[in-house]
């Protein structure tokens, strides 16, 4: 297994942090769509980075305040 660690500046980061994470799953969008009850095209929607307002303004607020996120996920065993 291997550890991962990315900073998350923007809503296209998140998008980017999920997929690879999911793909670090052996997962396709739509087993991921379907154990959350969404869509595969909101999964897609959301790994592509399309910004909402509200996500804008959030990444916004983060920046005015000087907080910094980041996310780390593993690579599972089976890949």
């Amino acid at each position: 297994m291997s550890d991962h660690t990315m900073k998350l500046r923007s809503p296209g980061d998140i998008g980017l942090i999920i997929q690879q994470a999911r793909l670090s799953q052996g997962m396709t969008q739509a087993a991921l769509a379907e154990s959350l009850g969404l869509s595969q095209r909101a999964v897609s929607e959301i790994e592509s980075g399309k910004p909402t307002i509200y996500m804008r303004k959030v990444f916004d607020l983060l920046r005015a305040t000087g907080v910094e996120l980041s996310a780390q996920w593993e690579e599972s065993d089976g890949r």
